[in-house]
């Protein structure tokens, strides 16, 4: 399995906003062939740090989520709102097999 965590900051008042454009991608995101999960994580001590968990079957259809149009309106979406640039730090999933 592949398995990218997304570490974002965003910045502060922008949360709101953050969340729901997040949904939108969770929802379509769920349905892409290949997705395993697509969790969206907000820190419990910083309101404004975030972690998205995407966990995919394969590395293509990680590289296929990156070419949707829900991840291109999130992106576009989320661009003004970010503190810091986002970093995806990508792991092989083992368990769950």
């Amino acid at each position: 399995m592949h398995v990218t965590l997304v570490h974002v900051r965003i910045k502060p008042g922008c949360e709101t906003a953050f969340i729901a454009a997040c949904r939108e991608n969770h929802l379509a995101s769920t349905q892409e062939p290949g997705n395993r999960r697509f969790d969206i994580l907000q820190d419990a001590q910083d309101p404004c740090r975030f972690i998205l968990y995407e966990a995919y079957a394969s590395e293509a259809d990680a590289a296929a989520h990156k070419q949707t149009a829900h991840y291109f309106a999130w992106r576009d979406a989320v661009a003004e709102m970010m503190a810091e640039p986002r970093q995806g730090v990508r792991y092989v999933g083992l368990y769950p097999a």
